[in-house]
């Protein structure tokens, strides 16, 4: 069985150097960096960036992953990305965090899509303040929508614990969290893949309503989904699947781990866990959970 990862954080040095660059805190970036770094209890990937695609390669290779999508998760980390891909030698497909707002968003994805190698997009409406039927988001959907690609719409709960430990102030409006909104841009524009991460991170019924409402919906499994301890009906991660299994039917989950640092590296622990329950809950959905729908909007 083909295992792709379809939510995964290369999480390269530019990405860390960007955010360093926000913090208030005192010193160099670097000087921040290892200061987080160290509270966080994670590694620093090197500023040799053919080394730390070598790592992640290194690791797919040990796990029997064949291949990933892969987020740029800050807009300056995309050429590094990029870059990435290209030295995976086809093991990666990259995705670039945009803001929509952002005046000329629409040109740089056009230009990420036709020339650089990109499948889509990463989007935070509860971090950038918008709706995805908003006017200011119609030219960016439109160009998305021409090249049928894919936009990941984090909803629900977001947390970025590296923002955190740089003393970065949190600005994520919850209004702007709920996949109901994508539901008006989804059928606005039907050649556009909407994935909902996390199983909506804490908006599971909405998410639920969603897929049933927009075929053009996708929603992917990644992360410890903890948002299940303060969801109201206290599901089990096996509730959880067989709900989304039933809404969404087996061709519309993707399985995805939400790895991101080392030395955790790739989160083969998050794969055995859903593995087992998919299997048990539905042996014929392993193939396209964990791999072969996956490869079909990647292709």
């Amino acid at each position: 069985m083909t295992l792709v990862d379809f939510h995964l954080h290369l999480f390269s040095r530019p990405y860390f150097e960007a955010l360093a660059a926000l913090s208030p805190m005192p010193g160099t970036v670097e000087e921040r960096l290892a200061q987080a770094a160290a509270k966080a209890k994670i590694e620093l990937p090197p500023s040799d960036l053919a080394a730390h695609v070598a790592r992640w390669i290194a690791e797919f290779d040990r796990h029997g992953v064949e291949h990933a999508a892969a987020f740029a998760s800050a807009p300056e980390e995309a050429a590094a990305l990029a870059e990435a891909a290209v030295l995976a030698k086809g093991r990666i497909t990259p995705f670039a965090l945009v803001n929509p707002k952002v005046e000329g968003a629409a040109g740089r994805v056009r230009t990420l899509l036709e020339t650089k190698g990109f499948r889509g997009v990463l989007l935070f409406p509860a971090l950038h303040h918008y709706e995805l039927s908003a006017p200011e988001c119609r030219e960016f959907l439109q160009v998305l929508d021409a090249h049928r690609a894919i936009a990941y719409v984090h909803c629900g709960a977001l947390v970025v614990k590296l923002r955190d430990l740089l003393g970065i102030p949190r600005t994520m409006d919850e209004r702007f969290a709920t996949p109901l909104h994508v539901i008006p841009a989804a059928r606005a524009f039907p050649n556009v893949r909407f994935v909902i991460p996390h199983f909506g991170a804490g908006l599971f019924d909405e998410t639920l309503r969603a897929g049933a409402e927009c075929p053009n919906v996708f929603v992917d499994t990644s992360s410890s989904n903890s948002w299940i301890a303060t969801h109201p009906d206290k599901p089990t991660l096996r509730d959880v699947f067989a709900r989304a299994l039933d809404v969404f039917g087996p061709e519309r989950v993707l399985f995805g781990t939400d790895s991101n640092t080392f030395p955790a590296g790739w989160r083969h622990d998050r794969h055995a866990e859903q593995r087992a329950i998919v299997e048990s809950l539905a042996p014929a959905a392993l193939g396209p959970v964990f791999g072969e729908n996956a490869l079909r909007l990647l292709r």
